[in-house]
């Protein structure tokens, strides 16, 4: 087939996508496909002859800098404006096969490109449109998941642009110590864990550089873990201890700053629960695909959901490999594996 990769975007995850699509890219030519790796934001250069950039013959490379991006530079150097979607990726999507979603945050995430491409009819990998949406923003996915009977977090939505007591509400409603991170955000950027009231002061502030709603959480001392989901198979769950910190951007993708156990060492009964909460996760976000969800396990074994991940890293620190690496599926076949699910939506 010739599947394009769509990567990077407009995007504070743009990074940690365009490492994903880059081994994406390269695993898909592996498996006998024409690819071509176009970071949406930035386009590509139109041609004659679309059907002549599909290639077998290539290897895509990139990795996640230590730094979030600095969109606004990003936007200055391009010149596309509050353009989205760069010149030649509708030409390029159109002419492809299928095209496989690994951008991360943002249009990619949030279920604008989603939309996009369903508008054209093309066919792309992961969730639709509306799991993707759902699933983004963090209070609505509180919601849904509550109704669900799935533990989450207390927690309030904060706008500190149009609110004069967030402190005092959050000190009132949630306590210390919480958690503060950007409602419609991913990989912990802007994320927050605050214990007293001059850190939460300053952690309103930078989140609300990159969303104008937070979500503040009572922080859940306990195990950290993660469970995948592909297709019709929960997958094992993993427990992830950062070595310093808590699991922020700099400790999910840059090697060797966390250890993660996979299987997670976990009880039959714990495992089982888990696994059962995040199948109905994903019912209840109406996801397609795969998926990732996350979770704190106190000191009285009780989980609680912290967030969804529509479309899960496939970078090389990235967990959704790893867990399918548990049950004998490696990456080339986990990306085909994807691919066939698309085919199935």
């Amino acid at each position: 087939m010739n599947i394009v990769v769509l990567a990077g975007g407009w995007s504070t995850e743009r990074e940690v996508s365009l490492t994903s699509g880059s081994l994406i890219a390269n695993a898909l030519i592996e498996a006998g496909h024409r690819v071509v790796l176009v970071d949406t934001y930035l386009g590509i250069d139109p041609t004659d002859d679309v059907l002549s950039l599909f290639r077998n013959d290539q290897t895509y490379c990139h990795s996640v800098s230590t730094e979030v991006p600095d969109l606004a530079r990003l936007r200055a150097q391009s010149g596309n404006g509050d353009a989205l979607v760069g010149r030649g990726v509708l030409e390029v999507c159109l002419a492809a096969d299928l095209v496989f979603n690994a951008m991360h945050g943002g249009m990619g995430e949030d279920g604008t490109v989603q939309a996009w491409l369903d508008c054209y009819g093309i066919r792309y990998t992961g969730t639709g449109a509306l799991g993707a949406a759902l699933s983004m923003d963090k209070e609505i996915t509180k919601r849904l998941l509550c109704g669900a009977g799935i533990d989450t977090p207390r927690g309030i939505v904060v706008c500190p642009h149009r609110e004069t007591d967030g402190v005092a509400r959050v000190l009132r409603e949630v306590g210390l110590p919480c958690v503060v991170k950007p409602a419609a955000g991913g990989s912990s950027v802007g994320v927050s864990i605050v214990e007293d009231e001059a850190a939460l002061t300053e952690a309103l502030s930078q989140g609300a550089a990159y969303d104008e709603r937070l979500v503040v959480e009572h922080k859940i001392e306990g195990r950290e873990l993660t469970v995948g989901i592909l297709g019709e198979r929960v997958l094992p769950p993993i427990e992830i201890i950062p070595h310093s910190g808590f699991y922020d951007y700099h400790n999910k993708y840059q090697g060797g700053c966390a250890t993660e156990l996979c299987p997670a060492p976990l009880t039959e009964e714990q495992t089982a629960c888990l696994q059962e909460a995040t199948a109905r996760g994903f019912a209840a976000l109406h996801l397609q695909s795969h998926a990732r969800f996350d979770y704190i396990m106190d000191a009285d074994g009780r989980m609680w959901c912290l967030e969804a991940n529509a479309l899960p890293g496939m970078t090389p620190t990235s967990l959704l490999p790893q867990m399918a690496a548990a049950i004998g599926i490696d990456y080339v076949s986990l990306c085909e594996e994807i691919v066939r699910l698309a085919f199935e939506k």
